[in-house]
């Protein structure tokens, strides 16, 4: 037997008990509560339905189903914030917002045939994104217009790509795999002095940009680590395009692979908190595990005066979710010397949007590029 089962979603149609797979990436549960609907809802009615817990199947036009979600979001947003007293607060206040807000977002569903075509008016073709995204389908399920939308979008960014300047070149990131959009933590690997170009490791490649840059910088030979299978199937097709197949090899591995390294490359999630989702794990370290994971395993992957480059914003000094003493602390305790320190402020653009709920520590930002040794016993 499967060690799971995949959960179902279970409504009544025409008086007929139907089911059919639930699909969640972020690992909601099948709701309860299912509900026929078609173009004939108003924004004001699904709005409440949702918000009561109430999902709601939709069998009308697809395009007006995008514009009923469109309809719902703006009338979540224009709820008025309540106010924080402190930036901690401000950031707790922000991420409940942002879960209710998927909650809700999140009850308008659509069907999906077992071939993941969409018995809908208008609809779109997302046979291809869909098995990009979930593989091989074997059956029809039911799956948030939310979700799909980000399937969708996903696609495409896999097959625009997105430009890295750094590299000269595009990354194109896989559904599911963090997007390497910020291109400043980028710049500061692609700047630092090297000290070597014989192997390097990179810690949790993601989309293996990081790895690719080294490589481009001259690294004979790196040994870039995930344990994400979309993250290694993600940084094996970047590494092939980009020409780097002889000299990246990705492997699996939960942070460090076998042997030492002259420099070990990591750039963590930045913010020590739990994960609302799967999809988050890129962003949200829960009790900083990676993040202390790399500093007290680095001094034992080491080569004799090598280094190891920890990629890492303050912004959770900023939000009060960790402080500087912290994380100073934290070298000392992996007995690692700080050698130097480079860094940049952010450039995109919610670090000058005034209306972003945490403007203030955003604006304040600073990525770094920690330089570390490991300290002689």
């Amino acid at each position: 037997m499967p060690d799971t089962i995949d959960p179902v979603v279970n409504w009544t149609e025409a008086d007929v008990s139907r089911s059919a797979r639930w699909r969640s990436e972020g690992g909601a549960p099948p709701p309860r509560r299912v509900m026929v609907v078609d173009d004939r809802l108003a924004a004001d009615a699904a709005f409440r339905l949702a918000s009561e817990g109430a999902a709601l199947l939709w069998r009308g036009d697809f395009q007006n189903a995008r514009q009923l979600l469109q309809a719902m979001a703006r009338r979540i947003d224009r709820k008025p914030r309540k106010p924080a007293s402190s930036p901690t607060e401000a950031f707790n206040l922000h991420r409940q917002a942002q879960s209710q807000r998927a909650r809700t977002l999140g009850m308008l569903l659509l069907p999906l045939e077992a071939d993941f075509s969409i018995p809908l008016r208008r609809a779109p073709n997302v046979k291809e994104a869909c098995a990009e995204a979930y593989g091989v389908g074997e059956e029809p399920s039911v799956v948030s217009l939310r979700e799909l939308l980000g399937v969708i979008g996903a696609h495409e960014w896999r097959k625009k790509g997105v430009d890295i300047p750094a590299l000269g070149e595009r990354i194109h990131p896989h559904y599911g795999v963090f997007s390497p959009v910020r291109g400043e933590y980028l710049k500061l690997v692609a700047e630092a002095p090297l000290p070597t170009s014989k192997l390097a490791f990179d810690i949790g490649t993601g989309t293996g940009v990081l790895a690719a840059l080294l490589a481009r910088r001259g690294v004979k030979h790196v040994v870039a680590t995930d344990q994400d299978p979309r993250a290694l199937a993600c940084a094996r097709q970047n590494i092939a395009r980009l020409g780097l197949k002889g000299r990246v090899d990705v492997v699996e591995a939960d942070l460090f692979p076998e042997g030492r390294a002259p420099l070990i490359v990591c750039n963590p999630p930045w913010l020590p908190a739990r994960a609302n989702s799967p999809l988050e794990h890129a962003i949200y370290d829960p009790d900083s595990r990676m993040l202390l994971g790399f500093l007290n395993g680095l001094a034992a992957h080491l080569e004799a005066g090598g280094e190891g480059w920890l990629v890492l914003s303050d912004l959770a000094e900023h939000l009060g979710l960790r402080t500087r003493e912290w994380l100073l602390a934290a070298f000392d305790a992996a007995g690692l010397n700080v050698v130097a320190r480079i860094d940049t402020k952010p450039t995109h653009p919610r670090a000058a949007d005034a209306t972003d709920p945490l403007h203030a520590a955003r604006a304040a930002e600073v990525t770094s590029l920690w330089r570390l040794t490991a300290r002689n016993p």
